[in-house]
């Protein structure tokens, strides 16, 4: 069963980073929220000592993609994706932006972790992985790609547009999402690693963001942008029967199950962020929660801040039992729903609560709140809006099919 404290080789883990997201992380959080597009120099060191560290130490890819294993090759409960959304809380806690635009923290690592063979993981272990799923036409129905990917001899020529990738400027490689026919639908949609410098791949537009200005994010096209042909991530060949085609596309999702849980664990650092530097400005004033009285004999304030410690320890759990699921080779796609819709929802509304409590403290940039706030939003969309992510817990519940239940 699951155990709802952290093992001490994880709080370990758990406090060394929080320590190196609040001082080397934090202190930069503003100046790259102002300078956006303005690439953080600061972070290439950061990115090669988290390699460093045992077990891969990434903390949103390497530690996404299932776990470590022990010398015997048995898995370890509590293993790598535990301390994925660890590590995804604590960094958040410091700075989301920032995070995100570490070298080898791409959501494109993640994919490359979670399908990848050996060999590939290999060759594409030490990238810089951007994600490039969405397109002009296509948002949420990740089942709607229109860019194309051709076999040509050895090599697959990839066709399309795509818009909103994390990371699209400054990583070194693009696990990009292509369909080989479209008459097929979901079972021909694969995924593919493509070098920034392929000829054809061109970075079009950088987007002006709300928040987490410090990761950049473009759109992308390509234009008979030519790959190897073991680049592609999984099987190569289009189901053919019906049972088929579900198992191959919910291989493909399947990389979803492993993500949503750290983004949902990025929604919740950003909250207890925000509950942090509220209760360090209140208790300023001479306001301290007092945690013996009961919630009707609170302060309004007081009251407050319960009530949002109790949602974001709600969040919190629930991200930590899907880790554990996945840790554990036990289904958790509900649960990775359930844990990302939570904590989006709670994440947004804890931090714009913050800015709201603090008033004009909290609506200025003399501390960071406001920028707690603005980065939060992005957590509830990306990796699956929350209307998305009921609809996915609601088939779950119900027994119904995505065609069923739309």
């Amino acid at each position: 069963m699951i155990n709802l404290e952290l093992s001490p080789g994880h709080e370990n883990i758990r406090n060394m980073i929080h320590g190196m997201g609040k001082s080397m992380i934090r202190p930069l959080a503003r100046k790259y929220d102002s300078a956006e597009h303005v690439k953080p120099v600061e972070l290439e060191n950061l990115g090669k000592m988290m390699d460093q560290m045992g077990g891969g130490g990434n903390p949103m890819a390497d530690a996404l993609g299932g776990g470590k294993k022990d010398e015997g090759g048995t898995k370890i409960k509590n293993g790598g994706q535990m301390m994925g959304v660890i590590g995804a809380m604590e960094m958040c806690w410091a700075c989301t932006g920032l995070t995100m635009a570490i070298p080898g923290m791409g959501l494109g690592n993640a994919a490359i972790s979670s399908v990848a063979t050996e060999e590939q993981k290999e060759r594409f272990g030490k990238v810089f992985a951007a994600m490039a799923i969405t397109e002009p036409g296509t948002g949420s129905d990740s089942a709607n790609i229109s860019t194309t990917a051709v076999l040509d001899g050895d090599e697959w020529v990839i066709n399309g547009e795509k818009i909103f990738v994390t990371d699209g400027a400054y990583c070194t490689h693009v696990v990009v999402w292509a369909t080989l026919d479209k008459a097929m639908g979901k079972a021909a949609i694969k995924s593919f690693v493509v070098p920034k410098d392929a000829p054809g791949l061109e970075v079009v537009r950088l987007e002006k963001k709300m928040g987490i200005r410090a990761s950049d994010t473009a759109a992308i096209t390509f234009t008979d942008c030519r790959i190897p042909k073991d680049n592609i991530l999984g099987n190569p060949d289009i189901a053919k029967t019906a049972e088929e085609r579900k198992k191959a596309f919910g291989g493909v999702m399947q990389t979803f199950d492993n993500t949503r849980p750290g983004v949902g664990a990025m929604a919740a650092g950003v909250a207890k962020a925000a509950l942090d530097m509220t209760k360090d400005i209140l208790a300023k004033e001479g306001i301290k929660p007092a945690y013996d009285k009961n919630l009707f004999n609170a302060s309004a304030i007081e009251a407050e801040l319960y009530r949002m410690e109790a949602d974001y320890e709600g969040a919190r759990l629930l991200i930590m039992k899907a880790a554990w699921m996945a840790d554990n080779k036990q289904p958790n796609s509900k649960e990775a729903s359930m844990c990302k819709a939570k904590a989006g929802r709670v994440g947004s509304y804890i931090t714009l609560r913050c800015v709201e409590i603090c008033s004009s403290l909290g609506y200025s940039q003399e501390h960071l709140l406001e920028k707690f706030a603005r980065d939060s939003k992005i957590l509830d969309i990306f990796e699956g809006t929350q209307q998305i992510q009921q609809l996915i817990v609601a088939r779950h519940q119900l027994g119904k099919s995505s065609k069923d239940l739309k």
